[in-house]
């Protein structure tokens, strides 16, 4: 082989020191002896040289042979130590029963008479079982190969070759029939999976149709055992076999530190709840953030409905920024890390901090869904500074770790919870609505505790790190690694990130009404006092308009800064009834106030005149004691989806900044933070009244009391005298002279 050419020597010249060489198509070329043997790139050829058999494949070992040959090998073996040794176990300090013999004695015998003596021995063995031994045919030269093989390679080297035979390659396959394979191997990975009965069919249609009927085929155990040997055994869904013949863009990605890929999904929690309002089990959605290097779940919300974009972007806030202890967790679930003291960071976090890893992201991996592929995400990602990177197409590996975080926690928490409804519809109990007892705050607390007094805890089994494999490792004690190995950059983003990660619109500000948001007016009179009628001074794309903060998942207010201070106010809506506080509403249910007007024919001057109609959204209408069974269970489920938003929404929001607080309740009376229906019930009650009541007052000026009995009569009589005038004769300058 020379440059990777197959030559054949045709002829030797020693005399001369050369060779003639020609190769397969007639080309014929002369070269000296010592060109070869200085050339990097020739070596002699794999099927004509027998130290070149095993080229191409890992060097055989005993481990190769199976029990009944490794058996026969060592049998083989025993004699030439003894034609070596005189002794069959080598060790003449361990000779066994009348050894060593008189015709292997290494004082009396030389080799080669030993060699002659074993070739008679093993010549007068019966011929079966000389052959059943391996030991058939055996000459002088057959030892002395075998005996060079041993010094080479030890005990496989007294092994068959025919019994560590190269495997691969069917010798019965043409190119014909090869070509067939790989032509229906093509056809049907775009094609619904079939069986290998199928494939059989077609790979004969395919040679008879394009090299003829006498073109051979092999039979179907042969083309069977072929496909199994190139493709594998087929036992995977159609979609993912297509999805691993994909090519490779960027290759296999290491990662070797906390933060660099975070892993996010989101799937229906296995586990029903109940929800505050209305008290109706319910089923939820879980989202979780693992740090694929450490295995922690850093960050995890729980959501009524589906997560949107803005429950996505606070998961990533929620990443960045230490979790908090709760009251009733103890000193073990603190911040345990070694290299950087909780103290350090508690002072900087402003509370004391859990024992849950926080950093800033690098990658984000998701998968395709419309939550992770908006404008509002890219923004998002800018504030961060992280990538949202979503997995290739077809590759559910590229988020492996975080499908299997999901089925990890229902085997270790979820199934030993009561309402636990299994993992399809098939497995679920016979009731699992009526055995849900936990409420959603009681869920989502345990699930916190769980991860950090439990799952930061574990160990790890198949996630050991490439470092130490079969080490003792938990997802707490890889990041406690990480500060020896990377170092930790402890960054805490301030509260206000909470509002630069929500939508933002760029308005002008109304003299009189405020800002327009999404159809919807909100003002403050207060906060935009100075800047009524203002241009701003932002140029570029959005040149003389003002940025306005919304959080979708509660449109009671929006959020406005103020360019002198930077600190970032509430804008309420202006529809606010004064007297108690409006019901939570989201985007939704503001887009189905909007066509409820405009289906009924309203025109509204103000968002007053909005406020009846939202509120028969909401269900004012229905008595209170009725509402529950008057209610469809969509309503139910959209009413309790509202409330949790609203919830999610003001825990989020920093404590910092006041939310608009409504007139205190009179006594004896609920507050409106109350969330069973009977709160939210009287919620409504009270917003009408109060739009009711603040209505009367702008049209009608108060009732003035009636006058007395003879008012009137007393009012009009001559014989009155004006009280002045005699004042004014009493005390006058004329009656003192």
């Amino acid at each position: 082989m020379l440059d990777g050419t197959e030559w054949t020597v045709e002829r030797r010249e020693p005399h001369l020191g050369r060779v003639q060489l020609v190769k397969d198509d007639g080309t014929r070329e002369r070269v000296t002896f010592r060109f070869l043997v200085n050339h990097p790139q020739c070596r002699p050829s794999s099927r004509t040289s027998a130290a070149g058999g095993d080229r191409g494949r890992q060097r055989k070992a005993s481990e190769d042979l199976k029990a009944g040959r490794l058996e026969l090998t060592e049998l083989r073996m025993a004699h030439l130590l003894e034609v070596a040794t005189g002794f069959r176990s080598g060790d003449p300090f361990h000779p066994g029963p009348g050894e060593p013999r008189a015709e292997y004695d290494p004082r009396r015998t030389t080799l080669t008479e030993r060699r002659h003596a074993k070739v008679a021995e093993l010549a007068a063995l019966d011929p079966q079982h000389a052959k059943l031994l391996g030991l058939g045919s055996v000459g002088y030269r057959t030892l002395i190969r075998w005996e060079n093989a041993r010094r080479r390679f030890g005990l496989v080297g007294c092994a068959d070759d025919r019994w560590l035979r190269r495997s691969g390659g069917t010798r019965t396959v043409s190119e014909e029939v090869r070509e067939a394979v790989w032509a229906v191997r093509e056809e049907t990975k775009r094609m619904a999976k079939v069986s290998m009965r199928t494939k059989d069919r077609m790979i004969r249609q395919y040679v008879r149709e394009e090299f003829g009927p006498e073109a051979k085929v092999p039979s179907y155990d042969t083309l069977r055992r072929l496909w199994q040997e190139w493709f594998g055994s087929g036992g995977a869904r159609q979609r993912y076999a297509r999805s691993a013949d994909l090519p490779e863009s960027e290759g296999q990605v290491l990662v070797h530190r906390p933060g660099q890929v975070v892993a996010l999904d989101t799937t229906v929690l296995p586990v029903m709840v109940r929800e505050h309002v209305f008290d109706d089990p319910v089923k939820m959605h879980l989202t979780l953030a693992l740090d694929v290097c450490t295995h922690s779940l850093v960050a995890f919300r729980l959501t009524l409905v589906s997560d949107t974009s803005v429950d996505v972007a606070m998961v990533l806030r929620d990443v960045t920024m230490p979790l908090p202890m709760r009251a009733d967790w103890g000193e073990d679930l603190e911040w345990p890390y070694p290299g950087l003291p909780a103290a350090v960071v508690a002072e900087f976090a402003g509370h004391a901090v859990a024992g849950l890893p926080f950093f800033t992201p690098e990658t984000v991996t998701t998968d395709h869904g419309s939550v992770y592929r908006n404008h509002h995400l890219v923004e998002v990602e800018r504030v961060l500074g992280c990538q949202v990177l979503p997995a290739r197409v077809l590759r559910p590996t590229d988020k492996a770790a975080v499908e299997r975080a999901f089925g990890v926690i229902r085997q270790l928490l979820f199934e030993h919870l009561v309402g636990y409804t299994g993992v399809d519809i098939a497995d679920r109990g016979a009731d699992p609505a009526a055995d849900a007892v936990l409420t959603a705050d009681q869920l989502e607390h345990l699930i916190a505790t769980w991860i950090v007094g439990f799952w930061q805890k574990r160990k790890l089994d198949e996630y050991a790190p490439a470092w130490d494999p079969d080490g003792s490792h938990s997802p707490n004690s890889l990041f406690a690694a990480s500060f020896a190995q990377t170092g930790f950059a402890m960054d805490i983003p301030s509260p206000e990130l909470f509002y630069e990660l929500l939508p933002a619109h760029y308005v002008r500000i109304d003299k009189r009404r405020g800002v327009k948001i999404r159809g919807l007016w909100y003002d403050d009179t207060d906060v935009l006092r100075d800047y009524r009628g203002e241009l701003s001074t932002r140029g570029g794309k959005h040149k003389g308009k003002w940025l306005i903060r919304r959080d979708p998942r509660d449109r009671r207010q929006v959020f406005f800064q103020d360019p002198i201070s930077h600190a970032w106010h509430p804008l309420p809506w202006t529809g606010m009834p004064r007297a108690g506080q409006m019901p939570a509403f989201g985007d939704a249910r503001a887009s189905a106030l909007l066509a409820e007007a405009a289906a009924a024919g309203l025109k509204p001057k103000s968002d007053a005149e909005l406020l009846p109609v939202l509120l028969e959204l909401i269900g004012s209408n229905i008595p209170v004691s009725k509402w529950p069974t008057q209610l469809k269970k969509s309503q139910r489920t959209e009413h309790a989806r509202e409330t949790h938003q609203a919830r999610a929404a003001q825990a989020d929001r920093p404590p910092s900044t006041p939310a608009p607080a409504p007139p205190p309740a009179p006594a004896g009376e609920e507050t409106a933070t109350v969330l069973r229906w009977p709160g939210r019930a009287r919620q409504t009650q009270e917003a009408v009244a109060g739009e009711r009541r603040q209505r009367r007052e702008a049209v009608r000026p108060a009732p003035v009391p009636p006058p007395e009995l003879g008012h009137s009569f007393r009012a009009r009589s001559v014989f009155v005298l004006p009280e002045d005038d005699l004042e004014e004769d009493r005390g006058g300058p004329d009656d003192a002279g």
